[in-house]
């Protein structure tokens, strides 16, 4: 089966009067599902920060719904909450990733790396009383996990390894925080990029660390436009869950 996938990233261009301005630029991807994999990044079963956890049990719902969908697809799920893999100490589809031989990742190709366009050096919480620590044991129970064929792995080298084991041709990352796990976890999108996987972003299954009292001083939506907007400027493209669904 195909995916058709609508990818929006941006580039310099200038406009009317000859400043230079970045470009929103959408263009079309038709992939083999069975070559694509989607990696659910840190929807733990719970965080620190009361903001962020609501924001994601809003999001759970369709996470599922998406998962669900693109498995039956034809699409291969990789499941990865961070500091849990010993909850899945028994799981098959943790088995599944981690007896994967591993493979020699190639050489880092150099990337500009420009800083973030949101200030979230206080943690990024905009709910008032958050202390910051470690509370999540699990991903969280609203997203199935297929231990028939589902991997699970919170390790870059291992899901490189089973990317290349199981010859994925286009990984896609949904899930959280954008500004912090999603772009700079060992299996993220900045290491991934610079080992040369195609990866894109599920822009609407993201949320970010950020406060609107830090800079831009801009609300908490619009910070995550903002990061979204870097990503598909610097690192990837974009897409929306309506192309797996």
């Amino acid at each position: 089966m195909k995916l058709t996938l609508n990818l929006r990233n941006r580039h310099q261009g200038v406009d009317s009067k000859g400043y230079q301005i970045w470009k929103e630029n959408v263009f079309t991807q038709v992939i083999e599902a069975e070559r694509t994999a989607i990696l659910i990044c840190d929807v733990w079963d719970t965080h620190w920060s009361r903001g962020a956890r609501e924001r994601l049990d809003a999001m759970v719902h369709r996470m599922n719904d998406v998962v669900n969908e693109a498995r039956d697809r034809g699409v291969n799920l990789i499941h990865s909450p961070s500091d849990t893999m010993d909850f899945y100490v028994d799981s098959a589809a943790r088995a599944r990733i981690n007896e994967i031989p591993s493979k020699d990742v190639p050489e880092e190709v150099f990337h500009d790396d420009p800083v973030l366009p949101i200030d979230d050096s206080d943690g990024g919480s905009d709910t008032l009383d958050d202390i910051q620590q470690r509370v999540w044991t699990r991903q969280h129970p609203g997203i199935f996990i297929d231990e028939s064929c589902d991997g699970i792995s919170d390790n870059g080298r291992e899901i490189y390894s089973y990317l290349r084991e199981i010859k994925i041709q286009k990984l896609l990352i949904m899930g959280v925080h954008t500004n912090m796990c999603i772009l700079h976890r060992s299996f993220g999108i900045k290491q991934m990029v610079k080992w040369g996987i195609d990866v894109a972003l599920v822009r609407d299954l993201t949320d970010t660390m950020y406060n609107p009292s830090k800079a831009p001083y801009v609300s908490h939506d619009e910070g995550t436009k903002l990061v979204v907007q870097f990503i598909e400027a610097f690192w990837c493209p974009s897409i929306t869950s309506t192309d797996l669904l």
